[in-house]
């Protein structure tokens, strides 16, 4: 990326962004993008390596499989962003976005989840998702290498569903915003000054005070921390998640769909290998910058989940191992999106709870609309308001892994 100016004293930008990975980009190139916007716009990041984002942990994978007809949308858009990248882009120099739809497959070994999956196939496929349920017995005739003695039935959703070169796409936002003006810098937030009303300016740990026409909060992880430095409690922790990367002495011969066993693991195969994530148990809140491995998750955990559900997997060998975060929503597990309903240039763009990547094109465009307009313009985003939060009334969505 081009050089920056890392000295900001005495200065107004008409937004600051806190955060300036997949979220806090998306922002930055959407509204830097909008026709109706040419303001200066500040993303402040506190690592500008991204080795310890959440961003950069990711499995990046794109999935339709929910239970709200919201979050279908939001993930169709990021289809449609992936799928047509260079036009979205207005850059016929950008990349062609990888997309290898092997979908997920979820399996259910209950009648309670069975029945679940079940009203989720009919609203998926009425917003035009191409989600198919199978019987054990249909699974085992397109997928034989699956141990399922145990499983009533699966969902499963080969279009447009499964890994996205996501790092593509925050590679070029950056870029891209950066060339319309858009200035990154290397420093820490540790205040906001504000009159209870309005944010008036942030303030770095070198010292320096900006003024701020808007904030928007893409702390990820360090959500909580920047909504508290406005006088907010924002429901967001960062949890650990655990990613294994191995091979198997026996590969299997066809894909493999990126499969949610109801063991609590989920695996897929990433290139030559394999890769399989879970949570702890139990999974508590941690400080965003833990990321201690349990590598009795994989003994305990992981490879007996993998090893009843695909034999083949018996003999395995971790190549690699790593720890991430999730911007985890307590309350419900879902996006915190807009403005504080009492500070109006405060804006939320938290605690997707392991879906940001994927629904990064969404929320960018969003949020980019919202603060031009003054209302979203698109794909109407409210539901996830900060008012569910102080009224606690959860967003409901099932499909959360």
């Amino acid at each position: 990326m081009p050089n920056q100016p890392q000295s900001t004293a005495h200065q107004k930008f008409d937004i600051v962004i806190i955060g300036g990975a997949m979220m806090g980009s998306a922002a930055a190139w959407f509204l830097s993008h909008h026709p109706q916007f040419d303001g200066r716009i500040l993303v402040i990041e506190r690592d500008p390596s991204y080795a310890f984002c959440s961003t950069s942990h990711t499995h990046s994978c794109l999935r339709q499989q929910y239970s709200s007809p919201l979050n279908i949308k939001i993930a169709q858009f990021a289809v449609d962003m992936v799928r047509r990248f260079k036009h979205h882009m207005n850059d016929p120099a950008a990349p062609d976005i990888a997309l290898d739809s092997f979908g997920y497959m979820y399996l259910a070994k209950t009648e309670a989840f069975a029945d679940q999956l079940r009203r989720n196939q009919q609203l998926q496929a009425s917003l035009g998702a191409g989600t198919t349920i199978l019987s054990a017995d249909e699974i085992a005739r397109a997928y034989p290498f699956y141990h399922l003695d145990d499983i009533i039935l699966g969902s499963h959703n080969p279009h447009d569903e499964g890994y996205f070169d996501g790092a593509a796409i925050f590679d070029w936002w950056r870029r891209a915003a950066v060339q319309k003006g858009v200035t990154y810098r290397h420093d820490t937030v540790v205040g906001i000054d504000h009159d209870r009303r309005r944010v008036k300016a942030v303030r770095l740990a070198s010292g320096d005070i900006v003024a701020a026409g808007v904030v928007i909060n893409a702390a990820g992880p360090r959500a909580a921390e920047v909504a508290a430095m406005a006088g907010f409690a924002l429901p967001v922790e960062p949890r650990r998640r655990f990613s294994f990367m191995f091979s198997a002495q026996t590969p299997l011969e066809q894909e493999l769909p990126l499969t949610i066993d109801p063991a609590g693991v989920h695996f897929l195969r990433h290139g030559a290998y394999y890769l399989a994530g879970c949570a702890p148990d139990p999974d508590v809140a941690v400080a965003p910058d833990n990321f201690e491995m349990d590598l009795t998750i994989w003994q305990d955990k992981v490879w007996p989940a993998l090893a009843h559900r695909v034999p083949a997997f018996e003999a395995v060998r971790v190549e690699r191992e790593w720890v991430g975060h999730y911007a985890y929503n307590i309350l419900d597990a879902n996006a915190v999106i807009g403005p504080h309903p009492d500070m109006p240039n405060f804006y939320f763009m938290n605690g997707f709870s392991g879906h940001g990547l994927q629904q990064s094109p969404a929320m960018g465009r969003g949020i980019a609309e919202h603060i031009i307009s003054g209302a979203y313009q698109t794909l109407d985003l409210g539901a996830f308001g900060f008012q569910r939060v102080l009224a606690q009334k959860p967003f409901l969505e099932t499909a959360v892994i």
